[in-house]
């Protein structure tokens, strides 16, 4: 890699720019994880699940309309587009690759660092993690193995 491939957060952001911004990737995400077991949701119960207010809920929500992923009409319900389906299924799916993989090193706070990581990881590392994810789950002896090395590299280390 030469020094011209460098760039800040923000310049990587920008080369990987896609229609969704973190906001709305959490938004849909959150629609597709009720949708789930809901035929459809309200603004006014996604914006408690969001721990935002409504008015930003119906914000976010006409932007993804607008974007095709879900029907919505005002004071009405919320409803995902099969292209609304494909994305929020896939965005669930990264989010739990990564939670499980940091609960499988022991990151104590794994949510918050799901959270963090999960809209500016590549479809190469996530692809790795889950890989990674599978493998430790096939090899519960080397899971172990990593976790007695951890708890004697913490010791050391203190």
């Amino acid at each position: 890699m030469n020094k011209q491939d460098f760039y800040t957060v923000r310049g990587y952001q920008l080369l990987n720019q896609n229609l969704l911004t973190p906001s709305m990737e959490d938004y849909l995400e959150m629609i597709y994880r009720i949708c789930l077991d809901e035929e459809f949701i309200r603004i006014n119960e996604l914006a408690n699940k969001l721990n935002v207010r409504p008015s930003s809920a119906t914000k976010i929500v006409q932007k993804l309309k607008i974007l095709g992923f879900v029907y919505y009409q005002k004071y009405g319900y919320i409803t995902l587009t099969k292209e609304g389906i494909d994305v929020g299924s896939f965005l669930l799916n990264r989010h739990i690759t990564i939670e499980n993989f940091l609960n499988l090193i022991g990151v104590e706070d794994a949510f918050k660092d799901t959270e963090m990581i999960e809209h500016d990881i590549s479809l190469n590392s996530l692809t790795n993690i889950n890989m990674l994810n599978d493998f430790f789950n096939n090899n519960p002896k080397t899971l172990k193995q990593y976790e007695m090395y951890k708890e004697k590299w913490k010791s050391e280390k203190k």
